[in-house]
This record gives structure tokens, sequence and C-alpha cells, in this order.
């Protein structure tokens, strides 16, 4: 699992490290993991040109020991001082020392990188004007030191003008920007060079594909359909019974022992799915793709049962109050906009702090879809969901994922585990359907069961 932690739980940790080892030691690890990141990115050290944009305080001294240490290699390495008298003194001693040079902004020449030292994780969003002007005045790609200066590190929203770079470097562990829209996008790749901190539990995790391996539902060897859970979906309607279709393809992977199928689609869900049944007992129910005006009858009826519930599309419009059982929503940005009665911006710009908000105010698990899926429980963690392809952007999508995290809701597991596992799943089956290439929703769902097999004989062997 990467975990994901806030700025004052990496200070508190750090603290703790330099109250026990010798002065500068921690800066020197970091630094050093810096510049072996450094020389991996540009492929060669020895006459490549470097460029450090040094800022002030443990960000630019973080750079400047770097820049030293190639310099030492026979890297030509020049440095703008942006912080002033507040550059990181002993770091810059070390760096003249090893004959890196600084410049003024009109002096810079072209070079193979840019190192991003400006602002580290004690910044606030945003970058002064003199900064990106040098940015601007250089064509290479960004190395940036920990974070990409001008994000906001905890809650990964990019208010302001930011570096965008092609590589993070960051130290210790990944910060919630890392991992969280729209931030992680001006993060490019992210390497994290570890610093022996002892941290506490965060509160933004990524499953990867050891721990989704571990929570998927398996049968036991004494098992029958019924044990091994049974889905139902209220879903589709006269006007788009193909949502029906692609929710009940994405249920029927193979993780649960039976999908039952109540609504107007039948003759359509049964040809794609004859295996699927009618009304009966559940576990969980799905309600709501392309419900139209039965979404509301759809969901009350679920309710009803008392178990719990998957509430997508038309039925999160019916959604006025914390909903009476376990339930996992999974709005799309616009859908959870009307929920939360924001414009749809707000929830692009700043999606952690909206899903948190929806998930506390309706006390569910909220899945809002997106680049990097967000499934926040209330009051508790955030999984962010790292796979998938953008040619998952695709009509039915939704549908499909609906469809299977209602199936491991009904085979047992919690709504936000079944959001961050179905998420997780369905944005590997794409990958490895079509990473560089187009792909329908039709085809997601018949991909799924392959994917599944493959995670559970060898976690280790796929594109995710």
């Amino acid at each position: 699992m990467r975990e994901a932690h806030t700025v004052e739980q990496v200070r508190a940790a750090e603290d703790v490290v330099l109250a026990r080892v010798p002065d500068g030691a921690l800066m020197q690890r970091a630094a050093g993991g810096l510049a072996s990141a450094l020389a991996d990115f540009l492929g060669r050290v020895y006459g490549a040109r470097v460029l450090l944009l040094v800022g002030a305080g443990n960000n630019g001294g973080d750079a400047l020991y770097a820049g030293a240490s190639l310099a030492r290699r026979g890297a030509q390495v020049d440095a703008v001082l942006l912080g002033g008298e507040r550059t990181h003194a002993a770091g810059l001693a070390a760096y003249r020392a090893a004959g890196g040079q600084v410049v003024e902004p009109a002096q810079v020449r072209d070079t193979d990188v840019v190192v991003d030292g400006i602002v580290g994780i004690g910044g606030t969003p945003g970058l002064r004007a003199e900064a990106m002007a040098v940015l601007d005045m250089v064509d290479a790609p960004v190395v940036a030191v920990d974070v990409p200066s001008g994000v906001d590190v905890d809650t990964g929203e990019t208010p302001e003008a930011h570096v965008v770079a092609d590589l993070t470097v960051t130290f210790g562990t990944l910060k919630p920007c890392h991992l969280i829209d729209p931030a992680a996008q001006a993060c490019g790749a992210v390497h994290l060079v570890d610093l022996g901190l002892d941290l506490p539990r965060a509160d933004v995790v990524a499953l990867q594909a050891p721990e989704v391996r571990a929570l998927l539902p398996r049968p036991t060897p004494d098992a029958h359909k019924y044990t091994r859970g049974v889905v139902g979906l209220r879903v589709g309607s006269a006007t788009y019974p193909g949502a029906a279709v692609l929710s009940a393809l994405g249920a029927s992977s193979g993780l649960v022992g039976m999908v039952r199928y109540v609504g107007s689609a039948t003759d359509q869900v049964l040809a794609v799915a004859p295996e699927i049944v009618g009304a009966g007992r559940v576990q969980a129910w799905v309600v709501g793709s392309g419900g139209g005006d039965e979404a509301a009858e759809a969901l009350a009826d679920a309710f009803a049962d008392e178990v719990p519930v998957l509430i997508d599309a038309d039925g999160l419009r019916h959604l006025d109050a914390p909903p009476p059982v376990p339930a996992l929503l999974t709005p799309h940005a616009g859908e959870l906009a009307a929920m939360l009665d924001v414009p749809r911006d707000d929830v692009e710009t700043a999606p952690l702090r909206h899903a948190r908000e929806a998930a506390d105010r309706f006390g569910a698990a909220v899945l809002l879809k997106g680049r990097r899926t967000l499934v926040a429980e209330p009051g508790g963690r955030v999984y962010v969901n790292t796979t998938g392809t953008p040619w998952l952007a695709t009509a039915g999508a939704g549908d499909v994922l609906g469809g299977l995290c209602g199936a491991l809701m009904a085979a047992g597991l919690e709504p936000v585990l079944a959001g961050a596992v179905g998420s997780w799943v369905a944005g590997a089956a794409a990958s490895e359907l079509a990473a560089d290439g187009p792909l329908t929703a039709s085809q997601l769902a018949r991909a799924i069961p392959g994917t599944v097999r493959r995670l559970l004989t060898d976690p280790e062997d796929g594109p995710w």
C-alpha cells in the first residue's frame, strides 16, 4: 500500500530522527537520493548540464547538496538563488566548493534538466512571478525536489501558479499531492527516497496489487452460489436499457455466486448474460445507473431490503439525506457538485475536499470518479486509485464499475473497500485491455475476469 502523509505528520517524524542523528545527516541522505535520481533521469552525469532553482530553507539546501554531488562527478551545474539571504548557507558553501556556479536569471544557459528546489512542503500554494519567469526562460525537463513548488501539499489542489514536473523526487513518504489530482498531474513520475521515518497511519492511501489480491473474495472449498453472495440490480430503464446491460456485465464478473435483475430491461440483460435471474433475496443492491424516472422507486425498494446499496447516476438525484443502510455513492464531478450544491469546477479543482465533505454529509462511502478516482469514508481514510488509462473515459464505464463494486459488496466487502478494490480492478483491466488504444465499456466488462485471474495467480505480473 502506498501511504501519503500530511506535512504535520512528516514534520513530527522528521523531528524524531533529527534528535538522534548528527546535524545535517538527514539532509545529506535526502540530497544523496536526489542526486542518484537525477543521474538516472539524465542517463549520464559527466558533461550533463544542470540548472538549480534554489529557494529558501531546506528544499533549496537539498538541491544545492545534490548539485554539489553532480558537480564533483563532472556535471556543469548552475544555480539561480531565488531565496536571497535565506539560502541554505551550508548547502551553498558545499555547492561552491564542488565547483558549482551561481548565476543571475539573465545568465541562464541551455540545460539538460531544471531542478525545482524553490519551495518545499512548508510552503504555501503559488509561486512568485520571479520564479515563474525563470522557469519560463528554460525549455528543459523539470525534476521537482519533494513536491512541485506551488502546489497545495496536503490537499492536492493547485489554486495558484505552480511547477509542472516530469519527475518528482520525494523524501520519507508520499504526500497527498503526489496521489491526488490536480496536483498529481503536476508531479510526473514520483520517486521515493527512504529516510527511515517512523510514520503513523495515513489517511490518504493507494492500494497496490498485493492488497487488492488479499481483499478479493474467493470461494471456500464448500462454497455454493448463495454463500458466495448475491447482488441485485435495479438499474436501466426503457430509455437507457444499455445501462442495465453494462451493469449486469460488470456484476457478472465471477466474483459473486449469483446476479439478480429487477427492471424494464430484462430481455436485453438476459441476451448478454443468460445466467442472471430475477427477483429474490440479495446481499447488496445496485441502483440508479440509467434509471431515469424509475430510479426513485428502485431506490426506495432497495432500502426496504435493509442490505447495503450502491447508488449511482439517477439514483443520486433522489438522495437528500444519509441512506438508512450502508451505502457506496458513485458520482462523477458533475453529480457530486449537484449533491453538494456547488459549481462543478469547485469539485474538479478540489476533489479531496469535496469527496470528504460528501462522505460526512451523507454518512456513506463516496466514490468520486476521475483520472484519480477517490473513495472516501466518513471521517476516515481516502483511497486513491492509480490504475487505469485515459481510454477508460468512455460511455458506460461507470455502469460497469457500479456492477462490479456492487458484486464486491454482496461478496462481503464493506462499501469503501468495495469501491477501492472495484476501481483498482476496473483500471487494471482497462490497462491490460488497451493501455494505448481505444476500448469500449462492454469490452472492459468482459476483460475483468481475466484480470482478476491473473491478479490471483501472480499479483506482480501485470501493467498495474
